[in-house]
């Protein structure tokens, strides 16, 4: 009888335990079990998911995992189209930065690959460019850690791989130099 139970919550909602799994809000983690707990007198069945890197261990009861966001891993031809993202213009908008702060923090916290791309793609600077803010270095940070992490589980390698992958991808992006004239860069991208 316990082996039925057992086998019973080794997968729910189509996860398994041992599964890694993207939960929007902290990006890549592993599902290390699934328990019962009792909460204001009602059982509540929870994935127990580990983000090994932020050292932190969170509990998803099992029939809100679609609700919150929690999905698989993306699929190799996901994983291609987010690396392809890279490779374009990058396309900042004409707003004050706090409200494209909020933007990039809303794509990055959405868990999903290709938005949090556009974030990498937008937000990176090369030798040539200007300094970034400490904000803007920030959310850079946070979207290719973000990338890198779910890249590297995906193709199985560790996040400097990863990494180099990415950023090899932004170099065969359009040059930024620092003399690079944004209204004529609109005009193409209208075009």
């Amino acid at each position: 009888m316990t082996t039925r139970s057992n086998k019973k919550s080794i997968q729910r909602q189509g996860f398994k335990t041992s599964e890694y799994i993207v939960y929007p809000a902290h990006g890549v983690g592993q599902i290390v079990s699934v328990e019962e707990q009792e909460v204001a007198g009602a059982k509540l069945e929870l994935f127990v998911i580990n983000f090994e890197k932020d050292k932190m261990t969170l509990r998803v009861p099992t029939a809100k995992a679609a609700a919150v966001g929690m999905r698989k891993l993306s699929e190799d031809d996901i994983v291609g189209k987010a690396l392809d993202v890279l490779k374009g213009r990058a396309r900042v908008k004409r707003t004050m930065w706090s409200r494209r702060a909020q933007e990039y923090e809303a794509k990055i916290n959405s868990g999903d690959l290709i938005a949090i791309g556009e974030v990498v793609r937008d937000l990176h600077r090369s030798d040539t460019q200007p300094e970034q803010s400490y904000s803007e270095r920030q959310l850079y940070e946070a979207a290719l850690d973000r990338m890198a992490r779910e890249i590297a589980a995906v193709k199985r390698l560790t996040e400097t791989e990863a990494i180099r992958e990415i950023e090899a991808m932004l170099a065969k992006g359009p040059k930024r130099g620092v003399a690079a004239e944004p209204e004529e860069d609109d005009r193409e991208e209208a075009a």
